[in-house]
């Protein structure tokens, strides 16, 4: 059995649909849990105006019966309330008022080449679609996907460990769930108040010189049990599914496991993770190099995955474009901005790995209800004898 997840919407249209399908029925879903990962999506110092108009919150439309699935497709709808500022730009119909084209291509944007592709001469046809406004969806079909995997026992968070050039100190100690505990109430969502702080002065001196400030961000999933996914094919490995959902991320340009991006300069001795048995434990590592994944799979060990963001392309000051109606030199597009939305991202990588994971998980587990994929991983882990950790 596979999931699929499919979003619709444009940045300032009417508002944005999810559609979820696979999700067993039968879960009990927690409506205001849906609505607190929109609201951490809307965290973060440096975002920009349109926070302070939206406020994010889903309306299911079909697939749930009093709070529970009832195992066919879930549909969910979040709202664009700046829309009535945009009714006559972004009307599905047309409208008697002349509304005027956007012609002025962003480096670093879908603006150009989406024209190109799609054979446009209007820009914004382009960059609705291509905003990052389009993760709201995701982080409420996620949201979805996350209840899913905690009713199994896994848990999803994220952290931010760099802005430009910030960035945190290599752990000595791994993470726990009480780790993140309090990471929301940070500006940035950093676990180093320290660093923390040195990030948002950062933010601020960039900002005021009409820069926009990218840097990484890691997502830690705790509770999975070893053997979700594949080796045996390049399309079920895991850590290939993954890093698509983050590079799938407006503005993410690279994704990473445990420290796969330090261990090219290692020798192999001190690149992987030893194996030990005891009767207490059962098979387990001492370190996680691999970010819980080996050969496609978990390991059993708390999944690590960063994703990479580049700076954002709209810049208060912006870069030297070409007028694509009269082919000449131009400033690129300004519009309203964020500054820097690392700590954003980090919230919708939760919900892409949800989803994926989520996915894996059906597909090894099965089952027309909840309780058929409880009583399948439980069978799972008495074969392997494994304790979910």
């Amino acid at each position: 059995m596979s999931m699929s997840l499919i979003t619709a919407g444009e940045s300032h249209g009417p508002g944005l649909t999810c559609i979820v399908e696979g999700l067993p029925a039968g879960l009990q879903l927690d409506q205001d849990g849906i609505d607190r990962d929109l609201a951490r999506r809307q965290l973060g110092h440096g975002r920009g105006g349109r926070m302070k108009i939206e406020s994010d919150t889903a309306t299911v439309t079909a697939g749930v019966r009093h709070g529970r699935l009832l195992g066919g497709p879930i549909a969910l709808q979040v709202a664009n309330r700046d829309y009535e500022n945009w009714e006559e730009r972004m009307s599905p119909w047309p409208v008697e008022a002349d509304v005027p084209e956007v012609h002025l291509p962003r480096p670093g944007h879908a603006d150009l080449v989406g024209a190109w592709k799609y054979g446009t001469t209007d820009i914004r046809d382009v960059l609705e679609r291509a905003s990052a406004r389009e993760t709201a969806a995701r982080v409420a079909g996620g949201a979805l996907c996350r209840q899913f995997l905690e009713a199994l026992g896994v848990t999803i968070r994220s952290h931010v460990v760099r802005i430009g050039t910030v960035a945190t100190a290599p752990r000595s100690e791994p993470l726990s769930i009480e780790d993140f505990a309090a990471v929301d109430d940070d500006p940035v969502r950093c676990l180093d108040p320290e660093v923390s702080a040195q990030m948002v002065e950062h933010i601020n001196v960039q900002r005021k010189a009409n820069e926009s400030i990218g840097g990484t961000f890691e997502v830690v999933v705790f509770g999975l049990v070893p053997g979700v996914g594949s080796h045996v094919s390049w399309e079920s490995r895991l850590d290939g599914r993954i890093a698509g959902a983050i590079c799938s991320i407006q503005a993410v340009k690279g994704a990473a496991f445990g420290d796969g991006w330090d261990l090219p300069a290692r020798p192999g001795s001190e690149a992987h993770d030893e194996i030990f048995f005891s009767d207490e434990r059962g098979y387990y590592r001492e370190t996680n190099r691999a970010g819980g994944l080996e050969g496609g799979m978990t390991t059993g060990e708390p999944l690590l995955a960063q994703g990479a963001m580049k700076p954002l392309p709209t810049l208060t000051k912006p870069l030297r474009s070409v007028d694509i109606s009269t082919r000449q030199p131009a400033e690129a597009l300004r519009e309203r901005t964020d500054s820097c939305t690392v700590p954003a991202a980090g919230v919708v990588a939760e919900a892409m790995l949800a989803f994926v994971l989520a996915d894996a998980y059906r597909e090894k587990f099965g089952g027309d209800h909840i309780d058929d994929a409880r009583q399948a991983l439980a069978s799972y882990c008495e074969r392997v004898a494994w304790t979910q950790r």
